[in-house]
């Protein structure tokens, strides 16, 4: 077994420190791989014999041991895998060449990318009364990820169903005090494109974060926020998340004050919730 196995198998039983160690050479096993005991120690504020004993835990004599095969991997990851990367009918040379076609397309993403249209929408959903989102299939993912990050910072948001009578329904109870939020891919579901002109056309403010700049959807949008364009579906995915995550960022920033202590907060109800009824 690998030392990532060990810890896998192994990690329902781990005390609190032993889960620290576990999840830090899970995540930053490069950093460690260049960290004596003590210096590992020092960066999770364990002490030195927390970290020999953990290895022991998992089967090594100790945490040079444990070490070599973490080394390992980094020489398989930074000089073998790259070299197998070579040859593109492989397994390696395809999981290298689908990395870095996402890579490029954030990229593309990050050079096109509207700055003026993203603070625009920032400062839009600060004064509206509700976010409704109309979310095709393909960027129901992604809407979901928008929705998390703006109900921590107490935004007021609501997904509709993507049926034509829910559109319609939400529709009819929007105001101009609302906002209108298209969120589309692929452009396969058309009808979201006409509601969002039907918006428009009711005087309810309307945006679009979308795949394409050529989407349908963006006509009727008065802010537009695209990605770089890509024939796959999956790489759009990436691109319109990537998108979110700054936008998110962006929120947080504007908005300190409404995210402030949020995170907090949900853990500690969490938390409550999950203890059982006297």
């Amino acid at each position: 077994m690998s030392y990532e196995e060990r810890i896998r198998a192994a990690r329902s039983n781990m005390s609190k420190s032993f889960s620290k160690l576990a999840d830090y050479l899970l995540d930053s096993y490069i950093e460690a791989s260049f960290m004596t005991a003590s210096e590992l120690a020092h960066t999770l504020n364990l002490d030195a014999a927390t970290v020999v004993r953990f290895s022991q835990f998992l089967g090594y004599n100790g945490f040079p041991e444990l070490q070599r095969e973490i080394r390992q991997k980094v020489r398989n990851d930074l000089l073998l895998r790259p070299q197998e990367a070579l040859e593109p009918n492989s397994v390696t040379g395809i999981v290298q060449s689908a990395m870095r076609e996402i890579a490029e397309a954030i990229e593309h993403t990050r050079i096109s990318l509207d700055i003026d249209s993203i603070q625009k929408l920032v400062e839009l959903l600060g004064t509206v009364r509700r976010i409704l989102i109309f979310a095709e299939g393909p960027a129901q993912p992604n809407a979901y990820s928008l929705v998390q990050y703006l109900e921590q910072g107490g935004f007021p948001v609501y997904i509709a169903r993507a049926g034509v009578v829910d559109l319609a329904r939400t529709l009819n109870n929007a105001t101009p005090q609302d906002l209108i939020l298209a969120m589309e891919i692929t452009g396969q579901t058309p009808y979201i494109a006409t509601a969002l002109c039907e918006a428009r056309s009711r005087g309810i403010p309307t945006a679009a974060i979308v795949g394409a700049a050529s989407l349908a959807s963006t006509r009727c949008a008065d802010i537009v926020i695209a990605a770089a364009a890509h024939s796959s579906v999956g790489v759009g995915t990436v691109s319109l998340e990537a998108i979110i995550y700054t936008f998110a960022k962006l929120l947080r920033w504007r908005f300190a004050d409404r995210f402030a202590g949020t995170e907090q907060a949900i853990l500690e109800i969490s938390n409550r919730i999950q203890q059982p009824l006297e």
